[in-house]
């Protein structure tokens, strides 16, 4: 008898255990079904089913978002630091979230990101993966300008002069200054103070090994007196060249502390490049055959950088006043395009005996430097 009353005392409570577990189980049944989107053929009460059908979509739905967001996020880090591995970039930092405004307060899309969520996008700043070290008063503008015609080819426009003047301010900030380029275009910038500068290479170099450099050198006698007319223009009441060429004009000895001579000698500080880059990585461009052969001195520079011969003859025509070729189309324009008036200036007219002494005193560095590069300048002639 006893028996029989725990029996029958224990049923409801069994009852109502499997009753809780066949909902269980029902409900995670409808739950499936409208994951799969069929919840309209339901057996619940169209009141019921259609609210939690709508609930669920609005769940399924925001998951989703999130999942494609997240992948986005991660295809746009992964194919960066792949990008920044192959160039030997610093890699840009990870871990970013969605830009701001990307989710409405609904889980959705914002109207202003509609079609913008894209690996790709409109390009991204990278550090450059070629620079124009020197030298000055050397044709580093001309060549800028003639670059940039390259459709591959992104570059600023102004001296960043980071690796002299700016170090401090980091690479990020060196970043920010580079115009957003695309899977495949190369970005460059050029100061040409960074040749001469004796920290520059290891500076850059601990950027990126890889870098490409690219300088374009000139008759060292020319580029001083070139380099003194630019001076002059700015400052007329500074002393003569012939003054500030010789620390003493008798004995004629040349003043190597004067910026303008001191920059002319190519082959020391090639030695200080030639200690962090290879030969390789350095291309020297003639300043004097960027005028009489621009296409030829761009062919040069086109296939050192890696990039199909674009620039050719049909960009050019010879400006016979500012006696410097021009471009026939300059980016992003369809008229010509000849550099500003400060280029080309005419040079005073400099004792041919200080000439002469400077001539002499190059040689030797010249001889040095033509064996270094393996080319010959012809300076000298």
């Amino acid at each position: 008898m006893a028996f029989s009353r725990i029996r029958i005392a224990d049923s409801p409570a069994r009852a109502r255990r499997a009753a809780v577990m066949l909902g269980s189980i029902l409900t995670s049944l409808i739950f499936l079904y409208c994951l799969a989107d069929r919840c309209s053929t339901a057996s619940l009460p169209r009141s019921a089913s259609s609210r939690l059908y709508d609930d669920l979509r609005s769940l399924r739905t925001k998951r989703l978002l999130i999942e494609d967001l997240e992948g986005y996020a991660a295809s746009r880090r992964s194919s960066r630091v792949l990008a920044d591995e192959r160039a030997g970039r610093v890699p840009e930092r990870t871990g970013e979230p969605p830009p701001p405004g990307l989710v409405s307060s609904s889980g959705k899309v914002s109207p202003g990101f509609a079609g913008k969520v894209s690996p790709l996008g409109d390009g991204s700043k990278k550090l450059p993966q070629a620079l124009i070290i020197g030298v000055k008063k050397g044709g580093t503008r001309a060549l800028l300008e003639f670059l940039r015609v390259h459709p591959d080819i992104r570059a600023v426009g102004a001296e960043p002069h980071f690796f002299d003047r700016n170090f401090d301010r980091g690479l990020e900030w060196y970043r920010d200054l580079m115009p957003k380029t695309l899977e495949g275009q190369i970005t460059m910038e050029k100061t040409p103070s960074y040749f001469v500068t004796k920290e520059a290479p290891a500076r850059i170099s601990a950027m990126s090994r890889t870098t490409k450099l690219i300088v374009v050198v000139r008759d060292p006698v020319t580029r001083a007196i070139s380099d003194y007319t630019q001076t002059l223009s700015k400052k007329p009441d500074i002393p003569s060249f012939e003054s500030l060429t010789f620390k003493n004009r008798t004995t004629g000895l040349i003043d190597t502390s004067w910026s303008a001579i001191q920059i002319g000698i190519y082959a020391k500080h090639l030695d200080n490049w030639l200690q962090y880059f290879p030969m390789e990585q350095i291309l020297f461009v003639s300043g004097e055959r960027l005028i009489s052969d621009p296409a030829g001195e761009l062919g040069r520079v086109q296939d050192f950088l890696g990039l199909k011969r674009i620039i050719t003859d049909k960009h050019f025509y010879f400006n016979q006043t500012k006696g410097f070729p021009c471009l026939k189309k300059a980016e992003g324009s369809s008229k010509p395009h000849c550099l500003g008036k400060t280029k080309g200036r005419i040079h005073p007219n400099i004792d041919p005996e200080v000439v002469q002494r400077l001539r002499d005193f190059y040689r030797p560095f010249n001889m040095k430097f033509y064996q270094m590069t393996g080319r010959f300048f012809g300076w000298e002639e």
